[in-house]
């Protein structure tokens, strides 16, 4: 059974930094591409950035160089590090892993996923 566990989140003042990790079990992610959504309190949620099985990387627009995506293949895990945290980073962060070859920044490139860990940034 495949799980993904998401941790690391937390209540942290604006500016400050944070890790999420994702823990993942139940079969080898090496050859996937692995992502980080968001989703703030009423909105939709959101592609954040993605690690592909190549270790290419790539980041919504607005996190670029605040966000910093990595994967430990021998650990089978996935993280994110979030600096200089704003308000607008507040939300629940999902890990999500998926097939080589589909599209890495909408929920459909995606087959599991976590149950998500909240951030929240206090101002």
């Amino acid at each position: 059974q495949v799980q993904l566990v998401e941790s690391g989140g937390g209540l942290v003042q604006a500016g400050g930094s944070l890790r999420l990790s994702c823990a993942a079990s139940g079969r080898t992610f090496s050859r996937d591409n692995m992502g980080w959504f968001r989703q703030a309190p009423g909105k939709e949620r959101e592609f954040v950035a993605a690690i592909m099985w190549n270790y290419s990387t790539y980041y919504r627009e607005s996190v670029k160089g605040r966000f910093t995506i990595s994967r430990d293949n021998a650990k089978n895990a996935l993280y994110l590090r979030i600096d200089s945290l704003k308000s607008e980073d507040t939300a629940v962060y999902y890990c999500a892993t998926g097939p080589p070859g589909r599209t890495i920044d909408t929920d459909r490139g995606y087959d599991y996923w976590g149950q998500g860990t909240q951030v929240t940034v206090s101002s």
